[in-house]
């Protein structure tokens, strides 16, 4: 017995010595140990090997484990899950770029009936296991007399292991292999963008859904000019239908009132006419990613192509010239004649002049301000705040020179109530570059704790003056935040929730309200609990919409899953509308979002309720106002209602870190 102690005792060491590779997003970091050792979840697909005999059978040796590397039986007989894969074979013709698939399958349409011969996963193979966890998968599909064995093929596996049974979901995953049958060197790739790109904004990558599909080395096998929708006669091929995507509701064909769709597995209709792109369309990089190892990442830059440029200037005929200054385009060969990487001057011709996104044009000179101190800071005082501004260089700029410059006074910093905005243009001072501003708003006499100033405003400037691309740009200056305390020394900032970079990630570079506003310090001044779009909402429109920082951002990022019309009246009395926004991640990923574990609860105490005319509750708690401006059922407003007494919301109690439905738990995937 006292042996049989010691081997499990050690057994147990040894487990709980290794690291897990399981993290907090993930069902098995919550599952019971004994579970997770007996079930191990996970799939890793590993191609070892493959070959094309000289009668073009085609073989790939292939290899399931789970992320420790212990093997998996594919038939779940052995080891938990039953793990469903598909494979893909394509090659690079000699001389071409993109990828001609072996494995097709005919796809003829209901609707058009016509057909199309489409690149698709094998079938009509054989797996043969020839050892644990490894096994040999001989294709249905021949590669035809005569194959080119010269040049760069590839084969895919995606995959997934099913272990709902278990409560622990559908794990995916897809790997692909690049050899050369004769044996050569493989020289030749398809290696624009990497999927960790894709994977700012879509957080995992995973498309035709739960299929495994989660890489683009392994959709761009498919999605090529080989490959098109017999629907609608769309091309699926990557480097047109990825563009018009994304530039979605921008696309001139879809202005003039055209929809962009295609039409999927099963007659499944995916109509991307209200896309919209978080970043500028014409940023370019936010995709073609420089500096992350892909080996043709300065194609868009060197490799123009009518095909490539004209899947998002889809009104530019080039046969005909139409769109394209009268000059028809017959083939590629002449496009880099205009068409250089860059040029002398911006908004030429070259592809980073014709992209050039006028706030980031080079001419403008910027705007840098500096909030360095408040005076007179105290309930009931009028503050005095000192600041500067200079362009890059270091210039000083005067306040009378800015198109608008706006200090804005909030607090109290632990939840803000109140707020002022006033014009600063005729600030005083001069001397060593310093201005001053004293508010004509005081400080409420019963004001505790701290309060904030905001700086916000631009220039106006004319970009190439007197040429027919004359212009006119807001240059912007980022905003910056300074705090007091009105009562007391201790000065306490507003909490940190949510992360500028985080957002940046997908929008690239955050700036709204006309470039004002691009810092979300200066953003939830305005955007608190207690303030809603009553001002700019017609009348017969009403009741209002909080603009609640938290109600609203979760709001607009859930979107077409919301179940109700959902806009905002914002500048103008204009109606923006985010009915149908799409969330290219996870929205249950919180920390996609959020920083140092801020969504977990308990939240911050002595947060105020927020006012939420439109919603079933009015006012409505903090953790309330979070959890169900994404949980939008009545059933989950009820439930939170239920949980809420004179003593306040008892979330914290169910849902709080270590409790048995924390938010890590019930998000986890």
């Amino acid at each position: 017995m006292l042996l049989a102690f010691v081997l499990v005792t050690g057994a147990a060491t040894l487990i709980s010595a290794t690291k897990s590779p399981y993290v907090e997003g993930e069902k098995a970091y919550y599952a019971d140990p004994n579970l997770v050792n007996f079930v191990r979840p996970g799939l890793v697909i590993r191609i070892l090997s493959a070959e094309i005999a000289t009668d073009g059978t085609m073989r790939a040796r292939v290899r399931f484990t789970d992320p420790r590397g212990l093997p998996l039986d594919r038939e779940g007989i052995t080891t938990p899950g039953t793990i469903s894969a598909s494979l893909v074979a394509a090659r690079i013709p000699r001389g071409q770029t993109q990828y001609v698939a072996y494995t097709t399958r005919t796809q003829t349409s209901p609707i058009t009936r016509q057909s199309a011969v489409q690149a698709s996963a094998d079938s009509g193979g054989r797996w043969e296991k020839v050892a644990e966890g490894e096994y040999t998968y001989t294709f249905g599909t021949r590669a035809p007399s005569g194959h080119d064995r010269t040049v760069t093929h590839t084969i895919s596996v995606y995959g997934n292991r099913n272990l709902t049974e278990f409560d622990l979901g559908v794990y995916l995953a897809e790997t692909t292999f690049n050899f050369v049958p004769d044996g050569s060197r493989v020289t030749v790739t398809r290696d624009v963008i990497r999927t960790a790109t894709c994977n700012k904004c879509h957080d995992r990558l995973q498309l035709h859904g739960t299929t495994g599909r989660t890489t683009v080395e392994g959709c761009i096998l498919c999605h090529q000019p080989q490959t098109v929708d017999p629907d609608t006669g769309n091309t699926v091929d990557m480097a047109v239908m990825i563009h018009k995507i994304h530039r979605g509701a921008d696309l001139p064909s879809v202005r003039a009132g055209k929809n962009y769709v295609i039409i999927g597995h099963n007659q499944s209709v995916h109509d991307y006419s209200k896309v919209v792109y978080p970043p500028d369309p014409r940023n370019c990089a936010s995709c073609h990613e420089q500096g992350k190892g892909a080996a043709q990442e300065k194609a868009w830059l060197t490799a123009p192509s009518r095909k490539a440029c004209g899947s998002c200037h889809d009104d530019v005929n080039f046969a005909t010239g139409e769109g394209h200054v009268n000059l028809p385009q017959i083939s590629d060969s002449q496009c880099t004649t205009c068409h250089v990487p860059q040029g002398e001057l911006e908004f030429d011709a070259s592809i980073l002049g014709a992209h050039t996104i006028e706030r980031f044009s080079r001419d403008l000179p910027g705007a840098v301000f500096e909030l360095l101190s408040v005076a007179d800071g105290a309930a009931g005082k009028r503050p005095t705040v000192t600041f500067t501004i200079k362009d890059r260089s270091g210039k000083p700029v005067l306040p009378s020179e800015m198109s608008r410059l706006a200090l804005v006074l909030a607090g109290p910093t632990s939840d803000y109530s109140t707020y002022v905005s006033e014009d600063a243009t005729r600030a005083q001072g001069g001397q060593d570059g310093r201005y001053f501003w004293t508010f004509n708003t005081a400080i409420p006499a019963d004001a505790k704790g701290s309060f904030a100033v905001g700086i916000e405003g631009y220039r106006n400037f004319t970009l190439l003056a007197g040429t027919k691309k004359e212009r006119s740009v807001r240059d912007a200056g980022a905003n910056k935040v300074i705090y007091f305390s009105v009562d007391g020394p201790r000065v306490e900032p507003r909490r940190t929730v949510v992360s500028l970079d985080k957002c940046n990630a997908c929008h690239s570079s955050l700036s709204l309200h006309g470039d004002n506003r691009n810092r979300i310090e200066q953003c939830v001044i305005c955007h608190n609990p207690v303030t809603t779009d009553t001002a700019r909402r017609p009348a017969d429109k009403r009741p209002p919409e909080t603009i609640d920082f938290r109600m609203m951002i979760h709001r607009i990022h859930t979107g077409h899953e919301l179940g109700y019309y959902y806009s905002v009246y914002g500048f103008g009395n204009v109606e923006h509308d985010y009915s149908h926004v799409g969330y290219p991640g996870r929205r249950n990923n919180c920390s996609g979002c959020h920083v140092g574990n801020s969504q977990q609860l308990p939240l911050k105490p002595n947060l105020l309720q927020v006012t939420d005319p439109r919603g079933p509750l009015n006012p409505v708690g903090p953790t309330t106002a979070a959890c169900t401006s994404c949980h939008t059922s009545i059933a989950a407003a009820s439930h939170a209602l239920a949980n809420t007494t004179r003593l306040g919301e008892s979330c914290a109690a169910c849902h709080g870190p270590q409790a048995s439905f924390s938010l890590d738990r019930v998000h986890a995937q």
